[in-house]
């Protein structure tokens, strides 16, 4: 509240300025983070608060928005409510997470022809305090699923430029692998058709319930169009193929989210040292069902190409996810 007083300029009258608007709390999405461990150790985030109104009809400025950059993928969620605020699936993609306050108003603007010198001041309101939960799902058009060491890293470092960890024993990839997969390597880049895979962490019995690494890398597969399931029918391996792939499909079915529902591709993995008797099981159980069956050796690359096409008809042929829908 304030009022003009200067030297020959008898009744001035109110000059009190307006208080400038609070910052927003903005996210955008960004092709150049791919984690979200930059919010593990920062995890509170505050836009400028607007600044106050003076006299002389001076109004206050407005503070700084605060933008949060977070990879593509980033489901956002009110962690008090578990409303969706923001889903950023596409690059570039911008939302409000939390909205700046309203800069109050000077006694300037409460001047009327019966009221011309008001004493009468309106207080500005507090900005949006929001608590959220920020998850990271990845997108990927195929998604290979399967036993802990069955070949799923070593499949997606022959059919793409991927580099994941690779070893002989369980669990040697703790976090999802993506990979670009050019389904015809003899056509120009352009043209070729291209599709994104990833390397899901080994799945065991129990994983919907948390069992092993259980639903931490599950919900990557949610916003996949189509699954590759791989077996190991190796003759080294000791497990008996068609119980893991029904082991598996009911750790899918019970995780919920679509995913019993997705297109599956059986993959018959390290078949250059198969068991003939399980291959012959698994090829069977495959086509009983009704579903895709190719048997590969990412060592020495036989049915890879066969792999390719037979993932690359099967997208053709899928719906899109509800997320790429949406979009």
């Amino acid at each position: 509240m304030a009022f003009r007083r200067e030297k020959f300029v008898p009744r001035g009258g109110p000059s009190g300025g307006d208080g400038g608007h609070g910052g927003d709390v903005i996210m955008e999405s960004s092709e150049r983070h791919n984690t979200l461990v930059h919010f593990r150790f920062n995890p509170e985030h505050k836009a400028q608060r607007g600044g106050h109104g003076e006299g002389s009809n001076c109004h206050g400025k407005d503070g700084r928005d605060v933008v949060l950059r977070v990879p593509v993928g980033t489901v956002v969620t009110n962690a008090e409510t578990g409303e969706l605020v923001a889903d950023f699936d596409q690059p570039g993609m911008r939302q409000v997470v939390a909205k700046g306050g309203r800069g109050g108003r000077g006694n300037a603007r409460f001047a009327t022809s019966t009221n011309q010198a008001p004493r009468r001041v309106e207080e500005g309101e507090a900005g949006e305090f929001r608590k959220l939960r920020l998850e990271l799902k990845l997108l990927a058009e195929v998604g290979l699923v399967g036993f802990p060491n069955v070949g799923k890293s070593t499949l997606i470092s022959v059919i793409s430029a991927a580099r994941p960890k690779i070893a002989n024993y369980p669990f040697t990839t703790l976090a999802p692998n993506l990979g670009v997969v050019r389904v015809d390597e003899s056509q120009d880049e352009d043209e070729a058709q291209s599709f994104v895979v990833a390397d899901i962490p080994g799945l065991i019995e129990g994983a919907h319930a948390g069992a092993g690494l259980g639903t931490q890398f599950l919900r990557h597969i949610e916003r996949t169009r189509v699954l590759a399931h791989l077996v190991d029918v190796s003759e080294f391996s000791g497990r008996d193929p068609v119980q893991d792939f029904a082991v598996i499909s009911v750790e899918l079915r019970e995780f919920g989210s679509g995913l019993a529902e997705k297109p599956v591709v059986v993959v018959a993995s390290k078949c250059d040292i198969a068991m003939p008797e399980k291959l012959a099981e698994l090829e069977a159980m495959a086509k009983a069902k009704g579903l895709p069956f190719v048997a590969i050796a990412a060592a020495t690359g036989q049915g890879i190409q066969k792999l390719k096409y037979m993932l690359a008809d099967e997208l053709r042929r899928a719906a899109p996810t509800p997320d790429a829908a949406a979009s």
